[in-house]
C-alpha cells in the first residue's frame, strides 16, 4: 500500500480534504487499504461505522473507500448528504476517480473527487465560520492489510 500512495500523495490528499472543508461544515475521509472481500458498498459501509462518521452533528459525511489490489472503489455519504445531493452525485465522483486510477494516478483521483465532493457540500452545508467544528480527523485513515 505504501509503495503505491507515497508521503507526497497522502499530503496532496490531505490537503484537498482541508481545501474542501474550509468552505463547508461537512466532513470527509479517505481509507485506503489493500483489499475487499465483500461487495465494495458493504465494506464501506462497515468503514464509515468504524471511523464513526456517521456521529456528525448534519449527518453529512463523506467516505471515500480505496482497495487497491482489489481494485474496488465506493464513495458514501451519509443520511444528511444524501437527503439532498442529485441522485447521480456519487457515481459521477466515481466514474472520475476510477478515470484516474486507470491510469494509477491514485492522488490526483482522490483529490479531484474529494473537491468536487466538497463544492456539493458546500451548496448544502456551507461553513460556520468561526462557530464550525473539525468533527473528523482529515488524516487518511489504512487498513492493516
Amino acid at each position: 500500500m505504501r509503495d503505491t500512495i507515497t508521503p507526497e500523495d497522502e499530503q496532496q490528499i490531505v490537503n484537498a480534504i482541508k481545501e474542501a472543508e474550509n468552505n463547508t461544515s461537512g466532513e470527509i475521509r479517505v481509507h485506503i487499504e489493500n483489499t475487499c472481500d465483500i461487495a465494495v458498498l458493504d465494506r464501506a459501509t462497515q468503514v464509515f461505522a468504524y471511523l464513526h462518521m456517521h456521529q456528525t452533528a448534519l449527518r453529512n459525511g463523506v467516505l471515500f473507500y480505496v482497495a487497491l489490489q482489489s481494485h474496488k472503489f465506493a464513495v458514501l455519504g451519509d443520511a444528511g448528504i444524501n437527503a439532498v445531493v442529485p441522485p447521480n452525485f456519487w457515481n459521477e465522483i466515481t466514474s472520475l476517480v476510477i478515470g484516474y486510477f486507470k491510469q494509477e494516478q491514485y492522488a490526483e483521483g482522490l483529490a479531484k473527487g474529494i473537491l468536487i465532493a466538497g463544492e456539493q457540500l458546500k451548496a448544502y452545508f456551507p461553513h460556520k465560520g468561526e462557530s464550525d467544528v473539525n468533527e473528523l480527523k482529515n488524516d487518511i485513515s489504512f487498513g492493516k492489510d
